[in-house]
Formats: C-alpha cells, structure tokens, sequence
C-alpha cells in the first residue's frame, strides 16, 4: 500500500495537468496560409470564452483512440499536392461518428516543415465515419509534420501526428534563429509582438500589436477568424511541443490581441499569429528564445 499511494497521486496530477492542457475549443476544407502570410478569405462565427491547447511528442491522445493515416500518395513529390485522409476510431477499432464544432471546424490540421519554415493551417472535410480529408501541399523537399486537433463529441481536445517525407525526404532545412526584432511587416500590417514576462513553465501574457504600415494608424477593425479576434499556433524548435491558444478577449477588434500561454520547456519556439482584417486572413510568424 505504501508504495501504490504515491504512484496513484502522480497519476492523477498527470491526469489534472492533461485535462488543464486540453482545454482548447482547437478540429470544411481552407487554403494554407504559409510563412510568408498568404492571404485567405473567411467568415466570422461566435465562440465563448478562451482557452489553449497543448501537446508534446507525438499525441495527446489516450489509448481509447486511434488515428490511421494514409496519403494519395505515399511520398508526393516536391511541390505536389497530397490528398491526406485521417481515420479516428474508437478502441474496438469501430469509426468515432460524432464531433464537436471547435472553433467552428471539426478539425483544424496544423502543418508544418521540420525546420519550421513552412506552415499551413487547414480544415479537413468531414466524409463522416470518422473519416477527414484534405489536399495537403508539400513546397519542397523535406520531413512535415501533420497535426490533427479536434474534439470527439462529448470529449476533450486531442492531436494526433504524422510525419510525411516529400520528395527526397532530406531537402535544405535552414537552422532556426531567434528574430532579432519583434515587429514584422505582412500583408500591409506591421504587427509587434510583446511578452508580459517570458519564462520556461510560466503562463505569460503574448500581444499582438496591429498598425497600418504605412500611416503607422492602429487598426481596430479586425475581424472574426474562426469566431475570434485571432488564433496563434506555437511549435517549439524541436517540432515536437505544439500550442494552440485562443485570445483573453475573443471580441477584441484591435489594435491588441491578447492570448494567454506556457512554454512547457526553454529554447526555441516559432509563433504563428493569424488574423482578419477586410475579409482577408493574414498570418505573421515570430521566432524566440524562451529560458
């Protein structure tokens, strides 16, 4: 008994630290938005309250469920399109039938290259039987990482993860180098990102800051993407932690956009902030270095 107890304790602060994890609202078919802030058209949608999600090595999810990949092809070429079908059943094997709307989708896939120069974030349709479809670029040669985030009715969020190699499967990667500065220019925005503190295992604070480029004017007209003021992705450098978060004030219109967050370990992190703004969806990327 006196060996049990302890073991029982971590178990269920395992199980509180999970369920805190999985909070994301983070599951129709949309263009990828890539590094480099491609532009895509949206509509707006209500979503109460804000939340995050968070996963590290492969999946958080349970035994009770599973997740088959398959690819049109099973290594597409550089620059090729792949049709990327995700199969979720239950522990029998039988398909999981019902979802819940997250964020609007009933399934958000997260995509990025190995070296997280590439990144799109898509929306798989629904082909019902558990069964989700998407066609899934792959730029260049190289290792992806595909991230499926929804919730099975009823459940919490969970995210399972494919790696796909393209082409060679070797490709170029660059090394990834914390930005020198915090304020980037996309799409006619400059957007300036600002920390109330940054700290390994601490919950921080991120802002967005949005002006027009040019007349330096802060824009308060954004506009919902997937029912909020903004979504951020954050992959840490290794591609192995992935953070979903949802803004403090889903209504906000600007210029700031507030998202609560906790690096789960020091190093390198890339961000993803994604927005709308006159019906166009723009995101801008941020690399740090979190101690």
């Amino acid at each position: 008994m006196m060996k049990t107890k302890p073991r029982t304790i971590f178990i269920a602060a395992a199980l509180v630290t999970v369920l805190l994890l999985a909070g994301c609202g983070t599951g129709g078919k949309q263009t990828a938005a890539d590094h480099g802030g491609q532009a895509e058209p949206t509509t707006g949608g209500g979503h109460a309250g804000h939340d995050s999600h968070a996963s590290g090595g492969s999946s958080e999810s349970s035994a009770a469920l599973q997740a088959e990949w398959k690819l049109s092809k099973e290594k597409p070429a550089a620059g090729e399109t792949a049709q990327v079908t995700v199969q979720i059943r239950d522990a029998d094997g039988k398909p999981v039938e019902k979802f819940d709307v997250n964020h609007e989708k009933l399934m958000h896939l997260i995509v990025v290259s190995k070296d997280l120069s590439h990144f799109a974030h898509l929306h798989p349709d629904y082909r019902q039987n558990g069964l989700f479809q998407a066609d899934v670029p792959f730029p260049t040669d190289g290792e992806y990482k595909l991230i499926a985030d929804f919730i099975p009715a009823g459940g919490t969020a969970r995210t399972e993860t494919h790696w796909v190699a393209a082409g060679s499967g070797a490709g170029s990667p660059s090394a990834l180098q914390p930005d020198a500065s915090l304020v980037k220019t996309v799409d006619g925005k400059e957007v300036a990102l600002t920390f109330d503190k940054l700290k390994a295992g601490q919950e921080t604070t991120m802002t967005f800051t949005i002006k027009d480029a040019q007349s330096k004017a802060p824009i308060t007209n954004l506009q919902p993407y997937l029912g909020a003021v903004g979504h951020v992705v954050v992959i840490s450098g290794d591609a192995e932690q992935y953070l979903h978060n949802h803004p403090l004030d889903e209504s906000a219109k600007g210029p700031n956009a507030a998202f609560a967050t906790t690096f789960p370990k020091a190093g390198l992190y890339k961000i993803w902030g994604q927005f709308q703004h006159e019906g166009r969806v723009f995101t801008v990327p941020f690399t740090i270095n979190v101690p």
